[in-house]
């Protein structure tokens, strides 16, 4: 069944239009795709935002809420990356949550922790993320005018995990 799942959130996501690096400048708040990944569920049950793309093309990777209206970036760097692919089913629990909102301080970025880019994928080329000290890329396809599909791609890891983000409007943009 997640293979099923997998191959057909691929094959959706292929059909999507490219979307260029600089359509990707500001605020998008994201949310999580289902798709048989270990991290379904889990960005969101940790407070996960979106990501911010800056006009120098670099991004706060990602933004977690942690107080109303207060947007904090974490350095994906601080998360052990593999352990987590493993332990997906803990991070969808109320014990997961709590002890992160005590980490989000000691995970949070001191700068930027990605790059904006074009890269191929499957014969298109695209906008994409590429963490600065994780072995991943978010490659973005175009769903409609103010939203895209993401799919993050883990070197090693034949599972991809589907996300939608959704452009803010200015007014909403807090740091």
């Amino acid at each position: 069944m997640q293979d099923g799942m997998q191959n057909e959130k691929r094959a959706w996501f292929g059909k999507l239009a490219a979307v260029q690096p600089a359509e990707m400048i500001g605020l998008w708040r994201g949310v999580g795709i289902a798709s048989g990944h270990p991290f379904d569920g889990v960005l969101e049950n940790l407070q996960w935002f979106g990501k911010r793309f800056h006009p120098d093309l670099r991004a706060d990777a990602l933004l977690f809420q942690w107080q109303t209206g207060r947007l904090v970036p974490i350095d994906p760097g601080f998360i052990p990356l593999r352990l987590s692919l493993r332990l997906g089913a803990f991070g969808r629990t109320g014990m997961a949550r709590n002890w992160f909102s005590h980490l989000q301080r000691s995970f949070r970025a001191k700068g930027t922790t990605a790059s904006l880019e074009s890269r191929s994928l499957d014969g298109v080329l695209s906008a994409a993320m590429v963490y600065d000290r994780q072995p991943i890329v978010d490659h973005f396809r175009r769903i409609d005018a103010s939203s895209v599909a993401g799919m993050m791609i883990v070197e090693g890891d034949a599972r991809h995990y589907f996300f939608r983000l959704e452009q803010v409007v200015a007014a909403e943009d807090s740091h």
